[in-house]
């Protein structure tokens, strides 16, 4: 496993002490919650700052016990939940091709900085995290992703992730689509062709190509 790079370390070391991630520690003093303390930010120790050239925003981690382990919709225990599954059936009917590894590591360490709307998530309680101040770190990610020359590609899954596009400079990429949840994937994620898209445009960029099947 990479290290924080320098930029993110920096950053995230001086976010932790700001005053709304008080907030952030209160709750989380308070409540079982996932994923693991020293997973929080696993996603910016796999994607550096440097290497982003796609951002996927999720809702918020899985909420029961061996799933969330800091990178959005992966698991470790490949028992795959069926917003993962439903992401695997876009994959094949995008590209053609099969994933069935549920850990997602591969994809972050190609440059897919997978962050969830909230970094934690009480133990069974979905949404719990919403209001506890991870939107204001997450508006301070993309505040500093807009600080890249390069335009990257951001994908937002469900709305609560569409609204961090008022946020995100005109010089990136949006793509915008429903969450793949059992709830919602039928109304407009399956056929959104999210992967093919991506890749088209980190192809106009110059850049490598995602390969998002095993």
């Amino acid at each position: 496993m990479n290290k924080l790079s320098n930029y993110w370390f920096d950053f995230i070391k001086q976010e932790i002490n700001k005053d709304y991630f008080r907030k952030i520690e209160d709750a989380l003093i308070k409540c079982e919650y996932y994923p693991s303390n020293n997973k929080i930010f696993e996603a910016f120790k796999l994607t550096s700052f440097e290497d982003t050239k796609v951002v996927i925003f999720g809702q918020d981690p899985y909420h029961e016990e061996g799933q969330a382990h800091g990178l959005a919709f992966s698991v470790l225990n490949n028992k795959p939940p069926r917003s993962l599954i439903n992401l695997f059936k876009e994959i094949k009917s995008d590209t053609g091709k099969i994933r069935t590894n549920a850990n997602l590591t591969d994809w972050a360490n190609q440059g897919v900085l997978l962050l969830n709307i909230t970094l934690t998530v009480k133990q069974h309680e979905a949404r719990s995290h919403k209001k506890i101040g991870w939107d204001q770190f997450n508006k301070a990610v993309i505040d500093e992703l807009n600080k890249k020359e390069k335009p990257i590609v951001f994908i937002l899954m469900g709305n609560d992730a569409k609204e961090k596009a008022k946020y995100i400079s005109n010089k990136h990429y949006i793509i915008k689509c429903v969450h793949p949840s059992p709830l919602s994937a039928s109304r407009g994620f399956f056929n959104s062709k999210i992967f093919t898209k991506t890749n088209k445009i980190l192809k106009e960029l110059n850049e490598k190509e995602i390969k998002w099947w095993d």
